[in-house]
């Protein structure tokens, strides 16, 4: 695993339709049925084909429906158990979290193929319109799934990305560590670097390298530079090969701009003040004028991941806002 790869390392029917329905199409009300107790019957975890793979799905909480894109396994341990109470969440693997089939070619995780895969788990599931999260490299799949399929999304939500990891990024984010940072957390950065080197990540098994490295990068990616994100990676599998192709290649040069000048869905980003991983903020000021409705919420004690470490705050921000643009 190199260094670069590693640095690169979410109506109800008009009454007069329905009364059409009733009395004109009894063959597609009985259809129509049928599909709805299919839904019903629908367990609330399971997998769902696509391709070669087979991708998870584990669905919690009530209320509006929102699609979680990344790892079924980690991201339901992100967020908080109220927000449950507001949305029905649907964790959803995308190719790099999903078991490996083997060696497979790189066309199986272009970004149009995991775009098509939220798709087709949305359809099968029988979700209907819904919000759509995606959090770091996630964040990215999110937009581009709500530029391609507007009419199934309510809003968007990206929580803790770059517009790109571009060298320009590298170069900002770089910057922003040197100059920003405490000597306390560098210290302790070089101290986890020295425990657990370079050679050690990459004599570990390939599924388990990403998680030792974001472990040990803690004091970039957390508010608390000494927090230990072990727990939150256990059990959770990678495809390595599909990550350093999507952050390496794919999210490396992307335009996210492109679209948005027909793009009207509401997006919410959240950032954390302490995310050192995908630079400062201000990364965001010559891509937001393109939006149409961006709101951007910083989050002062937040690093990387502020769903988990600011619970209450992010919670009542999104809800707040969801509310306000539906």
């Amino acid at each position: 695993m190199k260094a670069a790869n590693r640095g690169r390392h979410l109506v109800i029917l008009l009454l007069f339709g329905a009364f059409l329905a009733i009395s004109l199409l009894q063959p597609s009300s009985k259809i129509f049925a049928q599909d709805a107790a299919r839904t019903q019957a629908r367990p609330d975890s399971g997998t769902i084909a696509a391709g070669k793979f087979q991708l998870r799905y584990r669905i919690e909480g009530t209320g509006t429906p929102a699609i979680v894109i990344g790892s079924a396994i980690y991201y339901p341990r992100v967020f908080s158990q109220n927000l449950r109470q507001h949305l029905r969440l649907v964790f959803l693997d995308h190719r790099g979290f999903a078991p490996s089939p083997g060696p497979v070619d790189t066309t199986e995780f272009a970004l149009d193929a995991i775009v098509d895969d939220i798709e087709r788990a949305r359809k099968e599931l029988g979700l209907g319109r819904v919000a759509i999260i995606g959090h770091s490299g996630h964040a990215l799949m999110a937009l581009e799934y709500a530029k391609k399929y507007p009419a199934n999304v309510s809003q968007v939500i990206m929580i803790a990305m770059s517009p790109n990891f571009s060298a320009t990024f590298l170069e900002a984010n770089s910057r922003y560590w040197e100059e920003s940072v405490s000597p306390e957390r560098k210290a302790i950065l070089k101290e986890n670097r020295q425990r657990v080197p370079d050679e050690k990540i990459d004599s570990a098994p390939p599924d388990e390298q990403f998680a030792k490295w974001y472990i040990r990068e803690g004091p970039r990616l957390w508010y608390d530079p000494r927090f230990d994100a072990s727990p939150l990676w256990e059990g959770v599998q990678f495809n390595l090969d599909m990550f350093h192709y999507m952050w390496g290649r794919v999210f490396h040069d992307i335009d996210i701009t492109q679209g948005l000048d027909t793009f009207d869905r509401p997006v919410f980003l959240a950032l954390g003040r302490y995310d050192f991983a995908c630079g400062p903020p201000s990364l965001w000021d010559p891509i937001r004028p393109k939006f149409r409705n961006l709101t951007v919420r910083v989050f002062e004690r937040s690093g990387h991941t502020p769903p988990y470490e600011e619970p209450d705050l992010f919670d009542a921000e999104l809800l707040r806002w969801m509310k306000d643009h539906p």
